[in-house]
C-alpha cells in the first residue's frame, strides 16, 4: 500500500480512517489529487466517483442519511466546492453529517488571477457545523512556497519546527470537525491548501496520527421535570411529530401515546410513525375546517393546552397556521439538538433522545380518562377517510387519483424517496403503509437533489427503493442518474403534469402567459430519452387503466433500473385537489 507524501492530506485521510468514516464521494480534479490518492489506495475505505458536484453532495447526504455517519465529499478547488452548498445546507437543516473536504491553492495565490481559485475559507458562513482552514505544508515543495518576508528560513531545523507546529494545529482542526459531525450530527468543512507537485506517493506514512477523540457527554437538562406538571394540568394535549427516521420511537412509547384520550398524535408521512388512534393527513382535518363558513369554533375545539414536538422538520403549512393563529398555551420540544420556535410559543427543550425521555417520562403519568378531546376528533378522522373513497369514485384520472393509486401499491419492505413540492404535500394526504420507511429532504425543502439522495440512500439500504418525484424536480436533477452505482431494483415514478404544478393550487394564481412562462414554466418535455441515455427501462401511463397495466411487473426483478412516467391533466389538477377539501367540508 502506497501513501500520499503530502503531510496535511495523509493527517485528514489517516483521521477518517480512525473515526470510522468509511465512505467517501470523490469528483474528479487535479487540486485534490492527494486526497483521492490517499482514499483510493486505502481498501478500508469505498470510494464513488461522481463527477457532477451538486449530485455528489446529495449522493453522500443519501449515504450518510441511510447510515448516520459522516460521508466524505473530496473536490478540486475553484468552482466545485460551491456547486456542495445546497446539499450542505440540507445536511445542516436536515442534522445529517458530512465531511466536505476541498482542496486549496496555497493563499499566496488567491486573488492574484491565478486560474480555478476563489475564497474558499469559509464559504459555508452560517449554514455550516465546523468550518477550519488547514495550514499549508512547509516541508512539501519548500522551494515553490512563496515565504512570508521573501527570503525561506535558512536552518533545517527551522523548516521542521514549523512544519510540527502546523501539524498540530490541524490535528486539533481535523479532530475538531469530525467530533461535531459525529457527535452534533452536522456538515463540516475543511480546505486544505496544496502546493505542486500533487501526485507524489511514499511507501511509508508522511506522518504519524495520535487520534485523541473524546466523547462529549452528552447536555442535560431538568426541564423534564417542568413538563411534567404541565402535562398533567393540560386537558388537551397534542403531539405533533415531524420527520423521524423509522423505528424512532419504540412499541411501548407508541402504544402509551395512543392510550391516552387526552393526546392527539398528528403524524406525517415523514415521521415514519404508524397507529389507529393516531392522525396522519393533517390537512385532511384542517382545510375542511379553514374552508367552512365559521372556522373559529372547531379551531378553537382542536386548540391544544399543552403541544409536543418529536422530529425534524414538519411539512404541514395548515398545522402551522393553526397553531400559530390558536397558540397553546405552551409547546415544549424533545429532542437531543435544536429547538425551532416553529409556532412562536416555544416554552421548554428537553435536550434528550425522544425514545429514551418518554419511555421514561409517560410511565409517570396518569392517562386523563375524562377528557373529549380524542372523542371529539376522531370521527373527524374517520370520516375524511369515507369521503375520500367516495371523491375518489368520482373524479377523473388526475394528480391526485394517481398518487393514491401509486402508494396503495407500493410494496412492503420498498423504502420510499420522496421530491419536494407538490410530492411530498399529495403523499400527505394518503396513508403509506408501516412497511414503506419513507424520506424527504425537508431541510431546505428544495427540489434540487432528490434524486441524488435516493441513489445515494439507495446505496446502503437494504431492500429496493422507489423515488417519487414531480416532473420539475426529476428533470432538475437528472445527473443524479450519471452514477455506476444505480442498483437494478431502484425504481423511478415520475408524476409528470407538464410544469410546477402546485403554482397553481397556491393563492394569487392568473392564468396568462407570464404565470404559465416563468411561475408553472410548462413544458413539453418527456422521460424516454432521459432513460434512454442512462439506460434505464421505460414505461408510461396516461389514465387510470394504462397506469394499472404499467405496474404489473413493474415492481419484479429486473436488470436494470426502471422509470414509470405518469402523464396527468395540467390543467385540473388543481381544481380537483381543491375540490377534494370542499368535499370533506
Amino acid at each position: 500500500m502506497r501513501y500520499t507524501d503530502i503531510p496535511a492530506a495523509h493527517l485528514v485521510v489517516a483521521y477518517c480512517k480512525s473515526a470510522g468514516v468509511r465512505q467517501v464521494v470523490l469528483s474528479p480534479g487535479s487540486r485534490n489529487a492527494p486526497l483521492v490518492l490517499g482514499f483510493t489506495s486505502d481498501p478500508y475505505f469505498e470510494c464513488f466517483s461522481v463527477v457532477d458536484e451538486r449530485s455528489a453532495a446529495f449522493f453522500a447526504l443519501g449515504l450518510s442519511q441511510q447510515s448516520g455517519n459522516p460521508t466524505a465529499l473530496v473536490c478540486t478547488s475553484g468552482s466545485a466546492l460551491l456547486n456542495y452548498y445546497p446539499a450542505v445546507a440540507e445536511a445542516y437543516y436536515s442534522r445529517i453529517p458530512l465531511l466536505v473536504l476541498s482542496a486549496d491553492r496555497p493563499v499566496y495565490k488567491i486573488d492574484i488571477g491565478d486560474g480555478q481559485t476563489i475564497r474558499q475559507d469559509g464559504v459555508y458562513g452560517n449554514h455550516i457545523g465546523f468550518q477550519g482552514n488547514l495550514q499549508q505544508d512547509v516541508t512539501h515543495a519548500p522551494a515553490s512556497i512563496r515565504w512570508e518576508g521573501g527570503r525561506e528560513p535558512g536552518d533545517p531545523r527551522s523548516l521542521h519546527e514549523m512544519q510540527a507546529r502546523i501539524l498540530a494545529e490541524n490535528e486539533a482542526r481535523v479532530q475538531a470537525a469530525l467530533q461535531t459531525a459525529m457527535e452534533d450530527h452536522l456538515p463540516v468543512h475543511l480546505n486544505i491548501p496544496f502546493e505542486e507537485p500533487l501526485y507524489g506517493t511514499s511507501p511509508e506514512p508522511p506522518v504519524e496520527i495520535r487520534p485523541t477523540l473524546q466523547p462529549r457527554l452528552p447536555e442535560i437538562n431538568g426541564e423534564g421535570e417542568d413538563l411534567l406538571g404541565h402535562w398533567q394540568e393540560a386537558g388537551r394535549k397534542m403531539v405533533l411529530i415531524g420527520s423521524l427516521p423509522p423505528g424512532s420511537l419504540s412499541d411501548a412509547v407508541v402504544e402509551r401515546m395512543a392510550a391516552d384520550p387526552s393526546l392527539l398524535v398528528f403524524t406525517e408521512t415523514t415521521s415514519n410513525l404508524h397507529h389507529p388512534e393516531f392522525f396522519p393527513s393533517i390537512d385532511s382535518v384542517l382545510a375542511p375546517i379553514e374552508r367552512s363558513g365559521q372556522p373559529a369554533p372547531s379551531f378553537e375545539a382542536l386548540r391544544p393546552d399543552l403541544l409536543l414536538t418529536l422530529g425534524g422538520m414538519v411539512v404541514s403549512k395548515k398545522v402551522k397556521q393553526f397553531l400559530r393563529a390558536y397558540p397553546p398555551a405552551g409547546h415544549w420540544h424533545v429532542g437531543p439538538h435544536n429547538a425551532n420556535d416553529t409556532f412562536f410559543s416555544l416554552a421548554g427543550h428537553v435536550r434528550s433522545d425522544a425514545d429514551h425521555f418518554l419511555g421514561d417520562f409517560l410511565p409517570r403519568t396518569q392517562p386523563d380518562t375524562k377528557s373529549g378531546y380524542r372523542a371529539r376528533w376522531s370521527p373527524v378522522r374517520d370520516a375524511y377517510r369515507k369521503r375520500r373513497t367516495a371523491y375518489l369514485g368520482q373524479i377523473p384520472f388526475s394528480d391526485f387519483s394517481a398518487f393514491e393509486a401509486l402508494i396503495k401499491a407500493i410494496p412492503d419492505g420498498y423504502m420510499v424517496q420522496l421530491a419536494n413540492s407538490s410530492t411530498v404535500r399529495y403523499a400527505q394526504l394518503f396513508d403509506m403503509r408501516p412497511g414503506n420507511p419513507v424520506f424527504c429532504n425537508r431541510g431546505t425543502s428544495g427540489i434540487e437533489g432528490s434524486t441524488s439522495t435516493a441513489v445515494g440512500a439507495a446505496h446502503n439500504y437494504e431492500g429496493p427503493t422507489l423515488l417519487l418525484s414531480g416532473d420539475l424536480s426529476f428533470l432538475y436533477d437528472i445527473n443524479g442518474l450519471w452514477n455506476d452505482r444505480l442498483r437494478d431494483d431502484f425504481r423511478v415514478i415520475v408524476i409528470n403534469n407538464g410544469g410546477g404544478g402546485i403554482f397553481r393550487i397556491l393563492p394569487g394564481k392568473e392564468d396568462s402567459d407570464a404565470f404559465a412562462d416563468y411561475f408553472e414554466t410548462v413544458h413539453n418535455r418527456d422521460m424516454e430519452p432521459v432513460c434512454n441515455m442512462f439506460g434505464m427501462g421505460y414505461r408510461r401511463a396516461a389514465s387510470a387503466g394504462e397506469l394499472e397495466a404499467a405496474l404489473d411487473g413493474f415492481w419484479d426483478p429486473s436488470g436494470r433500473p426502471i422509470l414509470l412516467e405518469v402523464r396527468t391533466p395540467r390543467e385540473i389538477n388543481d381544481r380537483i385537489l381543491l375540490d377534494y377539501f370542499d368535499f370533506l367540508t
